[in-house]
């Protein structure tokens, strides 16, 4: 079962902006990103050509919502971050904030040719990994990813960041339960689903610091 975000405590756009730390000059900063996500995504397809019209609620709100589940968390790792959703609105966001630092994490060349782009051009704190994620030893507050795997591959991807400390926070979609109940056949975890705040259908899953494999 879904829990219900707060959402009364972001009755204006502003209170959910100055919640997430959306500056004037950090919102210049993903303005930025949209132009060269929107100019990049006409070669080659890094999001739905549709979703970008709506790219404020659909990518920027669905994003920036996990600042708001981890207030206090400096350094990200984003798996299969593709076109930087939600890592790079990450990046923006700890922009200035002393220790952050967020890992971007793909195996694919050319969408990490993009995000190295945007990093380079916006100076972000953000590294980014042309590997696959199970073979890098980071060490972060919060492990994410967004539309990269059911949730039992996903948590393969992620154990080794959960191993060294970190707390999942993933983005999903109406099937978050099912996939769920699917990874608890191979994993022990606990997990807290709620309502995300950019659309109704969609998910936040947290998982706590320790999810592991069962024995056979």
């Amino acid at each position: 079962m879904s829990a219900a975000a707060p959402l009364e405590r972001f009755a204006a756009p502003a209170d959910f902006a100055q919640v997430v730390g959306a500056t004037p000059e950090r919102f210049s900063d993903i303005e930025r990103f949209r132009e060269m996500l929107i100019e990049t995504n006409g070669a080659f397809n890094l999001v739905g050509a549709s979703t970008l019209t709506d790219f404020w609620s659909r990518h920027f709100v669905d994003s920036a919502q996990l600042i708001w589940f981890d207030r206090q968390a400096r350094t990200w790792a984003d798996l299969g971050s593709g076109a930087g959703l939600p890592g790079l609105i990450l990046a923006i966001l700890l922009k200035g904030v002393p220790g952050a630092r967020v890992h971007l994490v793909d195996s694919m060349a050319k969408r990490c040719r993009f995000l190295g782009q945007v990093v380079e051009s916006l100076d972000l704190p953000a590294e980014v990994h042309n590997a696959r994620a199970e073979s890098l030893d980071l060490v972060v507050d919060v492990v994410t990813a967004r539309a990269c795997a059911p949730l039992d591959r996903l948590l393969g991807f992620s154990r080794p960041y959960f191993a060294r400390g970190a707390r999942g926070l993933f983005l999903k979609g109406a099937d978050a339960d099912s996939e769920i109940v699917q990874a608890k056949k191979g994993w022990r975890f606990d997990a807290e689903v709620f309502t995300s705040l950019s659309d109704p259908r969609g998910r936040v899953v947290s998982i706590p610091r320790l999810a592991i494999r069962r024995k056979a």
